[in-house]
């Protein structure tokens, strides 16, 4: 299908052109439970349309650069709130050679200490462990801290006159939290977490409640790709047809919206329950509400019936799913939107964090540098449910690790559908930077809307990259953090 006149599509201005079927805001206008302020916003900008150098996805010294300027000046998703409920849980959160024990102190007091004990550097707790603390022992000499980050002990500090326990806490990054979300930033000099992902994404956040979540499966997969390469394969819809062509008969994926809020913050909206442009005059409404393909198996009881004379999918999907979650979490959802409900909302938080608020496809992605690879990175899942309503326990999954070879349909509490939606998007990675350095073209040209928020989180890292390399001195370090 042809959906647009080359001549008329010149005489726009740059970054104006649109996929000219039904837009995401008219679909969402036409549901019968109208949709809050933050889903019927928009915020695009044009940011240029320059090819965008291979060099930032294949060049070691530009990761390392990352390392040095990027890296520790912005925030980053370190762990959930329910990861450490407790005073003395501990969670450690590593990035490229950084690494940092994120430790309950208090009730309302969270602190981010650097993975490295003050004697001779040894770690004091292995990368990707969590667990509780009473102190942090050095296993090495035995030099240990207490929790709220003072020095505990010196062994034989006889032969240490020079080296005073009050003066050996442990140095920190500072914390905030958001969301559920515990974030850490190990720039002293960095601005609030709400100065970086500003006013309007920041009303967004606080609507959704996740604070009222729980993380029931996680799941983490090494890339053959740069971290940039794989996180980027999830910025844009516009990869559907080819890429996922089982789900175009139940998504919007070319009408897909695209917004940006200030230098930290992106997201789009991509309607489900509706044909993708793609396919119009070769799917029925039928078709559409028994190809839906979602996250959660358990929402699909009951697609098995027919629509009624002028129903459409999506309207049948909406009820189906609000009966559905309700009697499945013990919850009213009578004045939650069917946008809520159904479709794909990602927001990306600069560096490395993508949120999926929506209801029925509720996660988290994470994706991580390989300390000792730029062509390789990590990806992880975290699935969200609501937290009981009647306060009773629940439990927080410990996350598995996928091989290298293994599916992430293989991941228990995956759905295989969704896992294999996840293949499809994974298998492309590897042919990309391996076609990148290969290439004779040594640079990528990015649609400019549908590709915007890449353009948008590589100028961010080209505000970072001129910057100096971070020069902090530890001493400066133990006095940040949360300490309230």
């Amino acid at each position: 299908m042809n959906y647009s006149d080359p001549k008329s599509q010149d005489a726009l201005q740059p970054g104006a052109a649109r996929c000219p079927a039904v837009s995401t805001q008219e679909i969402i206008a036409d549901d019968a439970v109208p949709a809050p302020e933050w889903v019927r916003t928009e915020s695009y900008t044009f940011l240029g349309d320059e090819d965008v150098s291979a060099e930032r996805y294949t060049s070691a010294d530009y990761a390392q650069a990352e390392v040095e300027r990027m890296w520790p000046r912005t925030w980053q998703f370190a762990c959930r709130e329910e990861h450490i409920p407790e005073v003395g849980d501990y969670y450690v959160y590593d990035v490229g050679p950084y690494s940092l024990i994120v430790t309950r102190v208090g009730e309302n007091d969270i602190r981010a200490y650097f993975n490295s004990c003050l004697h001779r550097g040894t770690k004091l707790r292995h990368s990707g462990t969590e667990g509780r603390a009473t102190e942090f022992k050095c296993p090495f000499h035995a030099w240990s801290w207490n929790i709220d980050g003072s020095c505990k002990t010196v062994l034989c500090d006889w032969d240490f006159p020079h080296a005073k326990k009050e003066d050996l806490s442990l140095p920190q990054a500072k914390v905030e939290t958001l969301g559920g979300f515990v974030f850490v930033n190990m720039d002293p000099d960095s601005p609030s977490l709400a100065d970086y992902i500003g006013p309007e994404a920041m009303k967004h956040f606080e609507a959704w409640k996740l604070e009222d979540r729980y993380v029931f499966c996680h799941v983490k997969k090494r890339i053959p790709a740069n971290w940039k390469l794989n996180q980027e394969a999830f910025h844009e819809a516009y990869h559907v047809l080819a890429t996922h062509p089982q789900v175009c008969p139940s998504n919007g994926d070319v009408n897909s919206q695209y917004d940006t809020f200030g230098d930290h913050v992106n997201r789009f909206i991509s309607t489900l329950g509706v044909v993708s442009p793609h396919l119009y005059g070769e799917v029925t409404e039928q078709d559409v509400f028994e190809q839906f393909v979602i996250g959660d198996p358990s929402a699909l009881e009951g697609s098995e019936r027919k629509l009624g004379e002028g129903e459409t999918a999506r309207a049948a999907m909406a009820k189906l799913f609000r009966k559905t979650f309700e009697e499945a979490n013990h919850v009213d959802l009578k004045d939650v939107s069917d946008s809520e409900l159904l479709d794909c909302f990602s927001y990306s938080v600069y560096p490395n964090l993508f949120v999926f608020p929506g209801v029925s496809l509720p996660m988290v992605y994470r994706f991580l540098p390989d300390r000792f690879d730029h062509r390789k990175s990590t990806m992880e899942v975290f699935f969200l449910r609501p937290k009981p309503s009647d306060g009773s326990d629940f439990e927080t999954a410990e996350m598995q690790v996928l091989g290298d070879d293994q599916s992430f349909t293989e991941a228990e509490g995956m759905d295989p559908g969704f896992g294999g939606i996840l293949d499809q998007d994974t298998d492309n990675l590897m042919l990309q930077q391996e076609g990148l350095e290969a290439a004779s073209k040594k640079s990528l040209t990015l649609a400019n809307y549908q590709e915007i928020r890449i353009r948008h989180c590589e100028q961010s890292t080209d505000r970072y990259m001129a910057m100096p390399p971070l020069d902090v001195d530890w001493r400066t370090q133990q006095k940040c953090g949360n300490h309230g």
